[in-house]
């Protein structure tokens, strides 16, 4: 039932949308400025009466122009959609898989990324307003952080502490004196602004590392304006294209190579909170996403490995805190960053955005000293004032603030982890006096801030959000902080992004972390001009030629893709081994001993079951059991469940090369697959009926898996080697799988006979060509000469060597072929095959099975040596070239 119907009455056809949602929103927290209303919401204690307070709420109960237009394009009716659109915006965010990594824990599961339905409108008039002081401070930025790395004037002037400024980990005695590449040391700043209650902006914070978002509310405005196409489109909302295509723009034009550069994503990798993003922003942008290995330093130039030798790189876009960028001058300990990069840079052979080094203007402290900054090196005042901030390590200031701390914010100077913000008014008086006793003792630590209750804005609550009554309305406040972003589109050259990401407090606790559990907003900036219409589709839409560039692929993402192959490879053969075997302990040939005898190997070898197990024809429901048991063990690096986890892994790290649902599956697959099954047993244990029910669902989705990256991957060398890695794996599986059943005897039984060609997934095949023939020939011609059948050990050989000469071919490889190992599909004749010597043995295909197997495991390790870790070989001939 609609949410609405449920708590509300319908609305008064007479009324307007936007009466409507006036009627029911309530106004804002005491002491905060309500977004909807464009108003103050007085305080409780106010003597002032609501004739005397125009701009109260009293005197102001209609809702702004902007907020009337978007929901008049709702229309009365629409209110009873919104249940609707919220239900489609939270499948929107599940099924684009996108996610916040809480705290980075990667064993812990990824958190849907949380979006409000309703966005934050801004008005021409606060934009303009916001713009004119986010450009401003961009241009103050820079030009403190040329002089803290250059002459450092404002350092011996007092302007700056040196104790603040130098004492701060994020400043880099190695960058001092270095001119960056292009003559900027910031392209990217981001900064976290709230109303106060008279609804006057203000600066919380800023950011200049490594500043998150970016990815985020791109994805935020796409999801958003799809389900308000038309409030979107009539409320002249200004795009976002334009800034990201000038960044691009603004990179290249001041890197090394210009025009020609080749710029790449710096990501710390798959754990961290924000790589949805980090894999996000690489593809929109158009650029190769790496991680520290995928890039090495050669006489003080950066290059990118790829399987076609090392390729220049010009400029990095990194999301990756300056302290990890070089273990070889900053911590020793990272295995994040390049060794040498910062050589690199000095050398003036690499653009980096941002210059590493401006960590210390995160610092709350410097916030304090930006009026007078601003006054001394541009000769203006701040158009966006900063909150009051004062840093205690200068004793006027300690001594002036500690008196206020009970209305205030305590905030660490230097990044510490384990030191969060402290609001002043949650303390008791005991713990006021324990604080200002901390802060006198190390002063230089602390940093306090003003208080500021933040604006409220109007969010849409379902029946089923946390903490919301039956009885309350669907409309509620929650506290917003916006954070905008300023880009650098060439020398001397700023602009801001008309948008940004609201991040809303969770409840009233006024706290609005993503970490915490805040959720997030679209911000349409209003404009009463022509409306951007960019694109990154292409410069020159009218261009007649296209060029066709390939795209590269990194070392890092073609061994990940590799595995991807080899890890859905073996899922999808220890899974159809694991439901033939329980099919076989509870079918009609739960006698035959070389069938069983057959099985017991396989499961060995195949490590579904443990070697001090008892066999099958030994001991058959304890084998069973063993089995049943080890299939969800992420610990045994063999079972069904660690290669499913392995699937998981290898695809996260090259997940901006997978298509959605793609990934969707493979993250659906993980989680049923471990979700906690049922029909167990009296003892505890789980029926063989049920594994094979959770087997079979396996079975469908890795089916699926191959069919995505069969039809879903465009077939550069990334594709090939995943390729390679599925045929790499499926050739051995099948060859020891023959290999074995001839050891055994199960081919010449019956049930050892329909087993295995059911293993080689070929029964319908066999039963259509072969009828009811049950001997070797039939089964040699179809499992391993037949070209025409994608599991026949001839067809998996020979697309495997064909795969391995396109790569080869490609990357300009010198030296004998990866593939020589691979045995030629030409060498293979039924007759020798099927022929037995005196003792009943295949001499001839133990020896082709043989040399498969061997192939095989030697295949890995030559790949890796000369597409993955680049031997020294291997790079003598890149570099060389």
């Amino acid at each position: 039932m609609n949410h609405l119907n449920d708590s509300l009455p319908p609305p008064d056809p007479s009324d307007s949308a936007a009466q409507w949602a006036a009627a029911l929103a309530p106004a804002a927290a005491a002491g905060h400025f309500d977004e909807l209303r464009g108003a103050r919401v007085p305080d409780a204690s106010s003597t002032a009466t609501a004739a005397s307070t125009p701009q109260s709420i009293a005197n102001n109960p209609n809702i702004t122009s902007a907020w009337a237009q978007f929901f008049d394009q709702l229309g009365p009716e629409g209110f009873q959609d919104l249940d609707r659109r919220m239900q489609s915006l939270q499948r929107q965010v599940r099924d684009n898989g996108i996610t916040y990594n809480v705290y980075a824990d990667a064993d812990g599961p990824q958190r849907p990324w949380s979006v409000d339905l309703f966005p934050l409108i801004l008005s021409q008039g606060d934009w303009a307003h916001i713009e004119r002081g986010v450009l401003q401070r961009a241009r103050l930025l820079d030009r403190v952080m040329a002089d803290v790395y250059g002459p450092q004037e404002l350092l011996r002037s007092g302007l700056l502490p040196s104790a603040l400024v130098q004492g701060h980990p994020g400043y880099l005695r190695a960058m001092h004196g270095v001119q960056p590449v292009g003559g900027t040391h910031l392209h990217i700043a981001a900064f976290d602004m709230a109303r106060d209650a008279q609804g006057d902006w203000w600066v919380v914070t800023q950011r200049t590392q490594a500043p998150s978002g970016l990815g985020y509310l791109l994805e935020n405005r796409l999801l958003i304006s799809r389900l308000f196409p038309e409030a979107f489109s009539q409320m002249h909302v200004q795009r976002l294209a334009a800034t990201y295509r000038a960044l691009l723009d603004g990179l290249r034009q001041m890197s090394p190579a210009g025009a020609d550069a080749r710029i790449v994503l710096l990501t710390p990798g798959p754990y961290n909170e924000t790589y949805f993003e980090h894999a996000y922003l690489a593809r929109y942008l158009g650029l190769t996403l790496v991680e520290g290995n995928d890039l090495t330093v050669r006489d003080a130039r950066l290059y990118l490995k790829t399987l076609h030798g090392l390729q220049p790189v010009h400029g990095i876009l990194k999301r990756l805190d300056d302290e990890f960028l070089d273990p070889l001058e900053l911590r020793s300990d990272s295995r994040l960053g390049v060794p040498g990069l910062l050589q690199a840079i000095r050398a003036g052979n690499v653009l980096v955005a941002n210059a590493p080094g401006s960590a210390f203007l995160e610092s709350s402290a410097l916030l304090g000293f930006m009026p007078a900054l601003s006054r001394h090196l541009l000769g203006e005042e701040l158009a966006l004032p900063s909150l009051p901030t004062w840093w205690c390590g200068e004793r006027s200031a300690m001594q002036a603030v500690l008196p206020q701390l009970a209305h205030s914010v305590i905030r660490p100077t230097w990044p510490m982890a384990q030191r969060v913000p402290v609001l002043g008014g949650a303390l008791s008086a005991q713990d006021l006096v324990q604080w200002s006793a901390r802060i006198e003792a190390q002063g230089d630590e602390y940093t306090v801030q003003a208080h500021l209750p933040l604006s409220q804005m109007p969010t849409w609550r379902t029946k089923d959000t946390e903490g919301a009554a039956p009885e309350s309305s669907p409309i509620a406040p929650r506290s917003v902080m916006l954070r905008v972003f300023a880009v650098c589109d060439g020398p001397g050259s700023w602009r801001v992004l008309p948008g940004g990401l609201a991040r809303l407090a969770q409840g009233d606790s006024g706290i609005t972390s993503m970490q915490r559990g805040g959720s997030s907003a679209d911000v349409w900036v209003q404009t009463d001009g022509p409306v951007d219409t960019t694109t990154l589709l292409a410069h020159n839409q009218a261009a007649p030629a296209v060029v066709h560039r390939s795209r590269q692929v990194t070392s890092r993402a073609a061994e990940n893709l590799f595995w991807l192959g080899r890890y859905t490879e073996r899922t999808e053969n220890v899974t159809r081994l694991a439901r033939i075997t329980l099919q076989c302990l509870n079918g009609e040939d739960q006698t035959s001993q070389p069938l069983l005898a057959w099985l017991s190997a396989m499961g060995v070898s195949q490590g579904l079951v443990l070697p001090t197990v008892p066999a099958a024809g030994q001991a058959r429901r304890v084998f069973e059991r063993s089995l049943i048991a080890g299939l969800t063990q992420p610990a045994q690096v063999t079972s069904v469940g660690f290669n499913l986890r392995g699937i998981l892994g290898a695809a996260s790290a090259v997940r901006d090369r997978l298509s959605q649902e793609h990934w969707n599956l493979i993250v659906r697959a993980e989680a049923e697959f471990f979700a906690p099954r049922t029909g167990a047993e009296d003892d505890g244990d789980y029926s063989p009926l049920d594994a094979l029910r959770q087997l079979e669902v396996l079975s469908g989705h890795t089916a699926a898996m191959t069919g995505q990256q069969t039809d879903r991957m465009t077939r550069d060398d990334g594709w090939r080697l995943l390729s390679i890695g599925r045929h790499l794996e499926r050739l051995g599986f099948l060859a020891s799988a023959l290999e074995s059943g001839l050891q055994t005897g199960a081919v010449h039984d019956e049930g050892g006979f329909e087993a295995m060609v059911a293993l080689f997934d070929s029964t319908i095949t066999f039963h259509a060509q072969y009828q009811q023939r049950r001997d070797m020939a039939a089964l040699l011609d179809l499992l391993v000469i037949d070209r025409d059948n994608p599991r026949s050990l001839a067809w998996v050989a020979q697309t495997l060597r064909g795969r391995i000469a396109k790569i080869e071919a490609a990357a300009g490889t010198p030296g004998e072929s990866a593939a020589t190992g691979i045995p030629e599909a030409a060498d293979l004749s039924l007759v020798a095959l099927c022929a037995q010597d005196a003792e009943g043995r295949h001499a001839a295909l133990e020896d082709y099975l043989g040399r498969c197997v061997r192939g095989v495991m030697g295949l890995s390790d030559v790949l890796a040596t000369r597409y993955f870790t680049h031997s020294a070989d291997a790079l003598r001939h890149s570099v060389g070239a």
